[in-house]
């Protein structure tokens, strides 16, 4: 179906923008380890690298997929840039609100693990186990190699595993 004229790029861009926000943030998330205020500076910066390049978007095949590859380089350049200067802190102030289905006990496990993992591994356990990527995708996703998107893959699931070892069946398990 044709638009009319009056549908401007700037109309095409917060139509994508609306639809991809929500799937971006859940990826940030993940990528940050559980940090939703990164994770949203993050989806910022990837929609407005995304906005400047919407003109020439007609040379990408999935601009969604796309988009995923912007975000996962622009958490992978923050880590390299603000590696030295902030830490995170052990203890949240405020417990996360979460819905009845959800065991927060759990999840906070899994992102204490992630946040140990080192950020490029993260985001190949990210890209390849939730966002169910292949490693050839992941790889292109992450301009490395397949070999090296398997060896991170087997060495951040080792890790996470090292880490959670006993205390992930006790936390699934019922009390």
């Amino acid at each position: 179906m044709r638009r009319s004229r009056t549908w401007s790029r700037t109309d095409e861009f917060m139509e994508f923008a609306t639809g991809r926000a929500g799937h971006l943030h859940r990826s940030a998330c993940l990528l940050t380890s559980g940090d939703t205020h990164l994770a949203e500076d993050l989806v910022q910066e990837t929609l407005s690298r995304m906005y400047t390049l919407w003109g020439r978007m007609s040379r990408i095949d999935n601009p969604a997929a796309y988009a995923q590859t912007v975000l996962v380089r622009t958490f992978l350049t923050h880590r390299r840039r603000y590696s030295a200067a902030e830490r995170p802190l052990a203890n949240l102030p405020d417990a996360p609100v979460s819905r009845a289905s959800d065991d927060p006990a759990l999840r906070l496990a899994l992102l204490q693990a992630l946040r140990e993992v080192p950020p490029k591994d993260r985001a190949v356990v990210v890209l390849r186990y939730w966002e169910d990527r292949s490693v050839e995708e992941t790889a292109d996703m992450l301009n490395v190699s397949s070999a090296a998107v398997r060896t991170r893959s087997t060495r951040a699931l080792a890790k996470l595993r090292e880490r959670l070892g006993g205390s992930l069946a006790e936390l699934i398990t019922p009390a």
